[in-house]
C-alpha cells in the first residue's frame, strides 16, 4: 500500500507493470508518495484514471499524511518552492535551445569523423578528432538527461523517442537501462538498497561506520 495525496491505494500486483519499473514504485511501499508522484508524471490526468481501479480507501481525518520519520516543516517547504517554481514558469523548457543543443552536438560528431576522414590517423588528428568527439559526447549525455526527464517536449512520447535517438545511436547505451536506474536515484537519492547510484556496497568499498559494522 501507499499514500497519494490521502487516498491509499493497494500497488500488490500492479508494481509488476508499473511502466517505471516495480523497484521505483515498490520503494514507496508503507509511504506517503505524493511529492514523487507529482514529479514523475508529466499527464497527471491520464494517470489517474488508472488510480482510480487501485484506490481502497483514505486516510483517516485524524492520520498525518506524512511519516513520522520525515521534517513536516521541511516538506512543506519543498511543495511551496515547487509552487513558485511552477507559477513562475521555470519548469517551462525553451525548445529552440534543445534544438540547437542538438544541433551543436551532430555538427561535432560529424567533424570529429570528418578530421580522421582528411587528415589521417597520425598522432595529433587522432588526439583532435578524440577532443571534439569527447566534448559532443559529454553534451549528449546531458542532453539525453534531460530527455530522459520528459523535459523537453510536452508529449511523452516526442521526449522518448529523442531521448532513444540520442541515448542508443548517438552515445551508444540503452535509454531504458538509464530512465529505470536514474528514476529510481531522483526517487530515493542517497538511500542505501533503494538508490542504485550509490549500489556499490560492500562490493567496491563500504560507506560510514554503519554499514562498515553491517558487513
Amino acid at each position: 500500500w501507499l499514500v497519494i495525496e490521502r487516498k491509499v491505494y493497494d500497488i500488490s500486483h500492479f508494481y509488476r507493470r508499473h511502466p517505471g519499473g516495480a523497484r521505483l514504485i515498490g520503494s514507496h511501499a508503507g509511504q506517503d508518495a505524493t511529492d514523487a508522484f507529482v514529479a514523475f508524471h508529466v499527464d497527471k490526468a491520464l494517470v489517474s484514471k488508472y488510480l482510480k481501479s487501485l484506490q481502497i480507501g483514505e486516510l483517516a481525518p485524524d492520520q498525518p499524511s506524512i511519516e513520522p520519520t520525515k521534517n513536516k516543516m521541511l516538506v512543506k517547504d519543498f511543495r511551496e518552492l515547487r509552487a513558485t517554481v511552477e507559477k513562475m514558469g521555470l519548469l517551462e523548457p525553451n525548445q529552440l535551445f534543445f534544438f540547437l543543443h542538438l544541433a551543436h552536438i551532430l555538427l561535432l560528431d560529424i567533424s570529429a569523423w570528418l578530421i580522421l576522414f582528411y587528415f589521417g590517423t597520425s598522432l595529433m588528428p587522432f588526439i583532435v578528432s578524440l577532443m571534439v568527439l569527447t566534448i559532443s559526447q559529454v553534451q549528449a549525455s546531458w542532453l539525453q538527461h534531460d530527455l530522459g526527464h520528459l523535459s523537453v517536449f510536452r508529449k511523452t512520447k516526442w521526449n522518448q523517442l529523442l531521448h532513444k535517438f540520442v541515448m542508443c545511436h548517438l552515445i551508444g547505451a540503452s535509454a531504458k537501462w538509464w530512465t529505470l536506474l536514474h528514476s529510481r536515484h531522483h526517487a530515493k537519492p542517497n538511500c542505501f538498497r533503494k538508490d542504485p547510484d550509490i549500489d556499490m556496497h560492500p562490493f567496491l568499498f563500504t560507506l560510514g561506520k554503519k554499514l562498515s559494522v553491517e558487513v
